[in-house]
């Protein structure tokens, strides 16, 4: 299987290193390419992973697969360079940094395509998957909370996209994970308020607060988003017929109406590990759709924008 990376950052090497270890599982061999624009040394065991490295695309280079790992601003760029050039995308999120690109500029037909989304596979969240259909919702609340300079160790966090509108920062882009989610579990709402702005001391141009309250034909949904919670926080509690089910993302932990509590610890990398699985499913074998497509990661991108 020949692969491309288009970036090589956190999530890139992640992907790079989960890639080989799936494949392994399955007795798949895997040369894998990376197309870069720094000139930064990769570490070794990043290096060691690498059918090779190279600062612009062959022109009749062609993969089973591409990974679209650069910064969000890139993508669509990134898309249209390899438009008819790969067989199936894996777009890391959000798709886009604004919502007025247009697939069929960057995309073929019938492209297929999958945009990340590895809450969907987090244990705790599968556990309340399974569980959904026997609920009588009322009512939902989900917060994301962490404190941005701590995401990644030793890196100045004014100097990372994440920190700059122009490069698609911002907690409503940045953690769109929590609309990934809910639009999985509820569908799209009806109507949705949104108020975003930059309200803490963080040295950032992108907003680092933003807030929602949602309507879907039978419940309300609030929404709270933020950089500057000092505490993790990750979540999502629903307000029931017969008591309330929380689902704590950073606990690993779910409970149930009745106030028992199931728990779901597991390192972080198994979502990743699960996402990479269905991946390679899709890519070798499947047909169709894929479990998180373009159309969809653009109409989630509209929503927590505020567009939708």
């Amino acid at each position: 299987m020949d692969v491309l990376f288009t970036g090589l950052g956190s999530i890139g090497t992640r992907h790079l290193k989960n890639l080989h270890a799936v494949a392994a599982e399955r007795g798949l061999p895997v040369r894998a390419w990376a197309l870069r624009s720094s000139a930064r040394a990769l570490p070794a065991e990043t290096r060691a992973l690498l059918a090779g490295e190279m600062t612009a695309l062959p022109a009749h280079a062609h993969y089973d697969a591409a990974f679209i790992t650069n910064p969000t601003h890139l993508h669509f760029d990134t898309l249209q360079m390899l438009r008819g050039k790969a067989n199936t995308l894996f777009v890391e999120k959000p798709i886009f940094e604004r919502t007025d690109r247009r697939l069929a500029d960057c995309l073929l037909p019938e492209q297929k395509a999958y945009v990340a989304a590895p809450m969907r596979w987090c244990g705790t969240m599968l556990a309340l998957k399974k569980l959904l259909p026997g609920l009588s919702v009322y009512a939902a609340r989900v917060l994301c909370s962490s404190y941005l300079p701590d995401w990644r160790p030793n890196v100045d966090y004014r100097a990372v996209y994440s920190a700059h509108r122009a490069m698609g920062g911002g907690v409503a882009i940045d953690l769109i994970h929590e609309w990934d989610y809910l639009a999985e579990l509820f569908g799209m709402p009806q109507e949705t308020f949104c108020f975003r702005g930059t309200y803490s001391h963080l040295e950032i141009d992108s907003d680092d607060l933003a807030v929602y309250i949602a309507r879907y034909p039978s419940l309300l949904c609030e929404v709270h988003l933020d950089y500057f919670g000092r505490q993790y926080r990750r979540a999502i509690e629903l307000f029931c017929k017969n008591g309330t089910v929380t689902a704590d993302f950073g606990a690993g932990t779910l409970t149930l109406e009745d106030g028992a509590v199931q728990q779901y610890p597991e390192p972080v990398n198994e979502r990743y590990l699960r996402e990479m699985r269905y991946f390679l499913d899709y890519a070798q074998s499947g047909a169709g759709a894929s479990a998180n497509p373009p159309e969809t990661a653009l109409d989630v991108l509209k929503l927590t924008l505020g567009e939708r």
